[in-house]
C-alpha cells in the first residue's frame, strides 16, 4: 500500500471559469483536501497565477491539460511545467508522444490517459475501434508504464485488471467518482463511474471529484463523507 495521506487521496476538480471562484474553493477546502486539479477551463481563464496560488498555500496540483500533439510540441509543453511545483501532468498519445513527454519530466509525474470516462462501447464503435474498452485500456496502460509514465488516468472499472496484469509499482488516478450510491448528478457526462470506496478497493491511488462536492449544499461534509469511504476501502485492502 502506498503511503498517501488521506487528505491527498481526493483530487478536487476546480472546474470553474472564474479564477477567483476557484481560489475561494481552495481556501474553503484546503483544511481538508490538499490536492487540486487545474484543467483546461480554469487554466485558460487564470493561467499560471491560479496554479501558483494553490501551491503557495501548501497544496499539490494536477495540471490536467491532456497534452496531445506532435512529439516535439508535447516535449516543449512538458518542459514549461518543470520547476513550478506541479505534482501531476496528463497526456494523451502514442509511443512517440509518450516518450517525448517522459523525456522532460524530471521531478514531474506524467500520467497517461487510457480512455475518457465519458466514453462507452458505443463511442468506441463510432471512432472505428473494433476492440473492447477492456482490451483498449489494457494496451494503453501497458504501453504507458513500459515507456516510463508514472501512472495512468483510468476509470475505476478498469483498475482491477491493470493491477492484476501490471502490478502496483505505478499510480492510478480515477475520475468518474460518485459518493455512496448516489450517482445521479444532473447533466452528468460521466458514464463509467464508481464510488470512491470501490475505486480504492479496486486498486486506485487517487480519486478525482468535482461536482459531487461543488454542488453539495454542505461541501465540507461531502468531502468528509467521501474520505470515510476511502478509509473504509483502504481498511479492506
Amino acid at each position: 500500500m502506498k503511503n498517501i495521506p488521506l487528505n491527498e487521496r481526493i483530487i478536487f476538480a476546480l472546474d470553474f471559469s472564474d479564477p477567483e471562484v476557484a481560489q475561494e474553493w481552495v481556501k474553503r477546502l484546503d483544511r481538508y483536501i490538499k490536492f487540486f486539479k487545474v484543467g483546461l477551463q480554469l487554466f485558460l481563464a487564470g493561467g499560471w497565477s491560479v496554479v501558483e496560488d494553490i501551491i503557495q498555500r501548501g497544496n499539490k496540483v494536477m495540471v490536467d491539460l491532456k497534452f496531445f500533439d506532435i512529439p516535439e510540441t508535447v516535449r516543449l509543453a512538458v518542459q514549461q511545467l518543470k520547476g513550478r511545483g506541479i505534482t501531476f501532468a496528463t497526456i494523451h498519445g502514442n509511443e512517440p508522444i509518450i516518450k517525448a513527454a517522459v523525456s522532460e519530466k524530471e521531478g514531474l509525474k506524467i500520467l497517461a490517459v487510457t480512455l475518457l470516462t465519458s466514453f462507452d462501447e458505443s463511442d468506441m464503435r463510432e471512432m472505428g475501434m473494433t476492440c473492447s474498452i477492456k482490451d483498449f485500456v489494457a494496451l494503453r496502460s501497458r504501453k504507458a508504464i513500459d515507456l516510463g509514465c508514472d501512472g495512468v488516468i483510468s476509470s475505476a472499472l478498469d483498475v482491477p485488471a491493470m493491477r492484476r496484469d501490471l502490478g502496483n509499482n505505478f499510480l492510478i488516478v480515477t475520475p468518474g467518482i460518485r459518493p455512496g450510491l448516489n450517482c445521479d448528478i444532473e447533466h452528468d457526462d460521466q458514464r463509467r463511474i464508481a464510488t470512491a470506496r470501490q475505486a480504492i478497493i479496486n486498486g486506485a491511488d487517487y480519486v478525482v471529484i468535482g461536482r459531487p462536492i461543488s454542488t453539495s449544499p454542505e461541501p465540507v461534509s461531502a468531502v468528509q463523507s467521501i474520505q470515510e469511504e476511502i478509509a473504509d476501502g483502504l481498511a479492506e485492502l
